[in-house]
């Protein structure tokens, strides 16, 4: 018979354990994530341009992400005119330095789980197709 064999089963104990429900898709995409990473290694607050620079991002680009964290509550964003130029200050919010940090509890968690698993993976080139089974 050609189908699951039983080492191969889920347990009814794991249903849902690969699910990951705290990699929420606003910090999870890749620029906001390093948005994120930056503002969280600076306490006080990362200048507009300076962010900019840090994640590798076009001005418009940037205003976009910080706009999507900014309306999720993650940011906080001030301006300043002083010096005849106009300067954007940012900081994680108090809920997105917490969100952040259960964010990276998942993450954590992600890696616990993958980790054992894939140290144990065999160094074969070409993968071998299972007994029974025909390459689709």
């Amino acid at each position: 018979m050609v189908g699951r064999s039983p080492k191969n089963s889920p347990d009814p104990a794991d249903n849902g354990q690969f699910s990951y429900g705290g990699l929420d898709r606003v910090l999870h995409e890749k620029a906001r994530l390093g948005i994120l990473t930056a503002l969280s290694t600076r306490a006080d607050g990362v200048l507009f341009v300076d962010l900019k620079s840090m994640c590798a991002l076009t001005d418009g680009n940037l205003s976009r992400h910080i706009q999507v964290l900014q309306e999720a509550g993650l940011v906080d964003v001030f301006k300043h005119e002083g010096d005849g130029r106009p300067q954007t200050l940012l900081r994680l919010s108090q809920a997105g330095r917490r969100e952040f940090l259960a964010y990276l509890d998942e993450l954590e968690r992600v890696i616990r789980d993958a980790r054992p698993a894939a140290n144990k993976l065999p160094a074969r080139r070409k993968p071998q197709t299972p007994p029974g089974w025909l390459p689709a």
